[in-house]
């Protein structure tokens, strides 16, 4: 199980990252710390204990990243339209990792 989340958090940062260093001018290490917060609460805590169906877990777990990475980006880059940028970064990177997934069974 670890061995999947390491490689779901590294496309998540492959993907989101350079969404993020754009929003916040070129500075990465404030974009890789979005998604490093927020991936693995949603990867062991939420989606293992949420009760209901895998894809309503899905959405809570990514209206929870969306609004805490946003609010980190108002708060450490001074992000304008910070939860349009979290949208769009957390949905490229759930798009890819559906991608992926079907693709090449992966991650």
């Amino acid at each position: 199980m670890l061995k999947r989340w390491l490689a779901a958090f590294l496309l998540t940062q492959l993907v989101e990252v350079p969404i993020y260093g754009i929003a916040l001018r070129g500075r990465l290490l404030i974009a890789f710390g979005a998604s490093t917060i927020t991936h693995p609460i949603v990867w062991f805590v939420i989606q293992p204990l949420w009760p209901g169906r895998f894809y309503q877990g899905v959405l809570v777990a990514e209206a929870f990243a969306i609004s805490v990475e946003a609010i980190y980006l108002q708060r450490t880059g001074r992000v304008r339209r910070a939860w349009l940028w979290s949208l769009g970064a957390n949905a490229a990177s759930v798009g890819v990792s559906i991608v992926t997934r079907a693709l090449f069974n992966w991650p």
